[in-house]
């Protein structure tokens, strides 16, 4: 289904560059089509539900089904009703990565300088990797499903717990974030 994506691509390059060089704190940005009033629609369902099998993210670590559920309660508490024949389609895109926590090396910490050779004192910094964490990103996608064009999109960016339970919380978090900043208030 393709949907014109010409009002988000600056944007959507400035977050990619910005989200490169990710600190602990969590990073939400959204945007919407010029000119829609999302107060017009009334019902949604997922995209995904159609497009792809989701039997093949039941076993696997990337928490789709948190992302639905937390999106499932953003728009009901917007008064949005889940329907076999939306106004709204919503495609979800959920992106983890390991990535690894390091430091730079400095001579108090990590030794003396070494010896090279005579009176040939040498120490060079250098990253040390200290640990390993989890970046997730969520892209909630909304459509309008009868002219089949993106009208809203919201994304964050957040390291995620390895806790199951506290990853489902930052998730919640996250997608509250996100809604927060969408034109339907919520009731």
């Amino acid at each position: 289904m393709p949907t014109p994506l010409h009002f988000l691509k600056k944007p959507l390059l400035v977050l990619a560059l910005g989200l490169g060089a990710c600190s602990a704190e969590q990073h939400t940005q959204t945007d919407s089509r010029p000119g829609v009033n999302l107060t017009q629609y009334k019902t949604y369902n997922f995209m995904d539900a159609v497009a792809r099998n989701d039997s093949a993210f039941q076993n696997s670590s990337s928490n789709i089904f948190d992302v639905k559920r937390a999106v499932t309660r953003e728009l009901a508490a917007r008064g949005f009703q889940q329907s076999d024949k939306p106004d709204l389609w919503v495609n979800l895109g959920l992106v983890t990565q390991q990535r690894v926590q390091t430091r730079e090396t400095n001579f108090r910490q990590d030794g003396a300088p070494y010896y090279i050779g005579q009176r040939n004192y040498h120490w060079q910094a250098g990253e040390v990797a200290t640990g390993t964490y989890q970046d997730g990103t969520v892209t909630i996608e909304l459509v309008d499903a009868a002219r089949k064009e993106l009208v809203w999109q919201g994304t964050t960016t957040s390291i995620l717990s390895q806790t199951p339970s506290r990853a489902a919380k930052q998730i919640d978090k996250g997608v509250a974030d996100v809604f927060a900043r969408f034109p339907v208030p919520a009731r």
